[in-house]
Parts: structure tokens; C-alpha cells; sequence
């Protein structure tokens, strides 16, 4: 799953004016791909090329017990949370932050082939939604298609922003399906990665400070377009 990560972050800001902005939600959605990548570059996590493992991905995620274990994604979570108090002072937003790094591990349960870990160790899950193209594909352009929705329909602001944010990430997704498989999962793979996250989060910062919650009011409103 790609862009599907992205929908609790887009949930989450609907849910509530206390969530963090959209762009924070951003980063914690990916927070622990981009420490996967980090690590990988580092050679403290690793993966490989298996062509066909599922039908879909042709990476073999061996060994990432930090990043992509439920204890790890926890700890990501707490960190996460901790940095969200410390700059707002706010346990609602702090919450919600965790919440949305925690969902990273249970999509990531549902589409990987048993590759993730509960604490590390042998015994590894995962349902293979991978294995079933149409069925990933439509899952994951439900969860973002819906997630948009319920974020229009909680916030006000322009539609351009939104639609520019939306149309970069079904492209970068369209690239991730259709494109060639990789040929090599170093670092010139690995970067390129973390370029699509961190263009997705820099439109999704953009896109949160053209939008306001329904539910805000006073002075830290904008004026809406005239």
C-alpha cells in the first residue's frame, strides 16, 4: 500500500480541529517508511528484489523488525506523539498523531505477504491483499477516495489545493502499479521514495494552510475566497 497510508491522515483532520495539521498527519502516516528507508540506507534494515513474492510488489521486506513491527511502529507512535505535545500542548492531537502512525502497521498487515512481526522474531503475518491485484487496487482507491470526501466535507477552503494534492498522489500511485518493476533496490531506489513522501507532505502542508476545520472559529480563521 502507497497512497492508501495517506487516508487516516486525511480521517483524522476531519475527525477534529485538534488533530494536527494536515502535513504533521502526512509525515506520520509514512513515519515508519522513512525510517525504513533511513535504515535500509544504513544498513540496519534490509530488503531485496524477488520477482513474483506477490503479484503485485516484487520486494522482499526480510528484515525490519524496528520499523514494521507492532512494538516498533509503537514506539514510532509514542515518539510521534511526544513531539506533537511538546510543540502544541495538546494530548487530543498528540493522540490522534500515534493513532495515525499506528495505522501504518494495520494496512500494511492487510496488503504484505507475512512479512511483519509482532515483536520481532520468526513467527511473521500478513493477509496478502498483494496476491489480488483488482481487490488491492480498488481497496486502496476506496480508503483514499473516502478519506477526501469526509476531509472536504469537514473542512472549508479552495478545491484547487485539494485537487493538485489528489492528482499527485493517484499519478506517483499510477507510477507505483504501472510502472517498470525496479531493478535494484539500493539507494538511488531508496531516495526516490522518500522524494515521492516528502513532495506528497510539502502539498499536504500547503493544502492545510488553505483549509480550516468547519468546527474553528475566531480570529485563526481565514477569510474564506471571494
Amino acid at each position: 500500500m502507497f497512497i492508501g497510508h495517506f487516508a487516516p491522515a486525511l480521517a483524522a483532520r476531519a475527525v477534529t480541529a485538534e488533530a494536527p495539521k494536515l502535513g504533521t498527519l502526512f509525515i506520520a502516516a509514512q513515519l515508519t517508511d522513512w525510517a525504513f528507508f533511513l535504515f535500509a540506507l544504513g544498513g540496519i534494515e534490509h530488503l531485496r528484489l524477488v520477482p513474483g513474492i506477490t503479484a503485485m510488489n516484487p520486494l522482499d521486506f526480510y528484515d525490519y523488525p524496528i520499523t514494521h513491527s507492532l512494538i516498533g511502529t509503537g514506539g514510532f507512535a509514542l515518539a510521534m506523539a511526544v513531539a506533537v505535545w511538546f510543540f502544541l500542548r495538546n494530548a487530543v492531537a498528540a493522540t490522534w498523531a500515534a493513532i495515525v502512525v499506528m495505522s501504518h502497521w494495520v494496512l500494511d498487515w492487510i496488503s504484505h505477504r507475512p512479512d511483519l512481526t509482532i515483536a520481532g522474531g520468526e513467527h511473521k503475518i500478513g493477509l496478502g491483499l498483494w496476491n489480488y491485484p483488482l481487490a488491492a487496487m480498488g481497496v486502496e482507491l476506496a480508503l483514499v477516495g473516502l478519506a477526501v470526501w469526509w476531509y472536504l466535507r469537514r473542512t472549508k477552503g479552495p478545491i484547487g489545493p485539494v485537487a493538485i494534492l489528489v492528482a499527485v498522489m493517484l499519478v506517483f500511485q499510477a507510477i507505483n502499479w504501472f510502472g517498470p518493476e525496479p531493478q535494484d533496490v539500493g539507494a538511488p531506489f531508496l531516495f526516490l521514495g522518500m522524494f515521492a513522501f516528502g513532495v506528497l507532505t510539502f502539498l499536504a502542508f500547503w493544502v492545510g494552510k488553505t483549509r480550516w476545520h468547519r468546527n474553528e472559529i475566531g480570529l485563526g480563521v481565514a477569510s474564506p475566497p471571494r
